[in-house]
């Protein structure tokens, strides 16, 4: 059973949106922090959001007030909501728990073009 499975990535305009979501199965999922990472063509991985079992969030400078991270503990799912975005958002995002972290999921590629 693939603990994380990423969706909701595709080819979007410059200032569109996407909604991402990520299937957790297998896991404490709702005692578990839980994070969104991506990684562009070329670069390391980053982290992007992470989101507390209780709600708390927090967000990479570059991506305040455009991403909004989220989950439902009753469907053990977590969001990453992204707005206005930019070219340089292209790249596979992936979820994952912030501490003992599962193996990768495939992620869900962003690809922002005109």
């Amino acid at each position: 059973q693939v603990p994380l499975v990423e969706s909701g990535g595709g080819l979007v305009q410059p200032g569109g949106s996407l909604r991402l979501s990520c299937a957790a199965s297998g896991i404490n999922f709702g005692i578990s922090a839980m994070a969104w990472y991506r990684q562009a063509p070329g670069k390391e991985r980053e982290w992007v959001a992470d989101i507390s079992s209780g709600g708390l969030t927090n967000y990479l400078d570059s991506v305040k007030g455009r991403f909004t991270i989220s989950r439902d503990n009753a469907k053990n799912m977590v969001y990453l909501q992204m707005n206005s975005l930019k070219s340089e958002d292209t790249a596979v995002y992936y979820c994952n728990k912030i501490y003992q972290p599962c193996n990768w999921g495939q992620g869900t590629l962003v690809t922002v073009s005109s």
